[in-house]
């Protein structure tokens, strides 16, 4: 009896489950990085520690993710866009594991804001937010729908949040030489929308992956012309 056909069958099955265990882990980094800012914004300590809490949840994840990545690996010997995806799925699930535990350090230092007085120039940081959040969405569409052209779009779209970021550490840069008493807030503030900064680099290394998935070329050292060109 012939075993391949079965033996297909078992591989296209765990190559899918692999992606829906990719894109799970994607929806709940998301999901912790929204909540980790509506609990600065909305002063939801509860909030807070769910997010804190809900981390561990993307790291198991992660655990799956390789486990699943290192054992196709070793059985079916992928070959061409099968072993990209295989691979591509491990490099990316690596990026989203960090990108939890950024909003998990959000979190952490929200609740540390939440703890004082209420500081109206919080809501400085919701516009480096927004466009965090949008490289992320984008970046994880560009590995679901093999969109090579979205992924490498996020390289030169990070530069805008690189803006935004520099822009709002200056403000508080300056708030905590003029406001008497609330410096560590300030300080709190600075290192939240740095962790943000590295959520837009860390979705642009997703768009890599997800370029190279869809056409096979490491973009990571291509100048923005020859990104324009992939």
């Amino acid at each position: 009896m012939n075993s391949a056909p079965h033996i297909i069958k078992d591989f296209d099955l765990a190559l899918a489950e692999l992606k829906n265990d990719v894109l799970t882990m994607a929806a709940k980094t998301r999901h912790n990085l929204e909540r980790a800012i509506q609990a600065l914004l909305g002063r939801d300590a509860e909030l807070s520690n769910s997010v804190i809490a809900d981390d561990d949840e993307v790291d198991e994840l992660e655990r799956v993710i390789d486990k699943a990545g290192m054992s196709l690996l070793v059985k079916y010997h992928p070959m061409a866009s099968d072993l990209r995806f295989v691979v591509s799925s491990m490099k990316i699930s690596m990026n989203l594991e960090r990108i939890s535990d950024h909003a998990t350090n959000i979190a952490k230092r929200a609740k540390k804001i939440i703890a004082t007085a209420e500081l109206i120039d919080v809501t400085l940081v919701e516009p480096v937010y927004t466009l965090a959040d949008e490289l992320l969405r984008d970046a994880i569409s560009s590995f679901s729908d093999g969109n090579g052209v979205l992924g490498a779009s996020l390289h030169v779209r990070d530069k805008e949040l690189d803006k935004l970021y520099k822009a709002a550490t200056a403000q508080f840069g300056d708030r905590i030489e003029d406001t008497q008493g609330r410096s560590q807030e300030y300080v709190h503030l600075i290192f939240i929308v740095r962790s943000l900064e590295r959520v837009g680099d860390l979705a642009s290394n997703i768009g890599e992956d997800s370029v190279y998935l869809d056409r096979a070329k490491d973009i990571r050292h291509m100048s923005r012309g020859e990104r324009e060109l992939t």
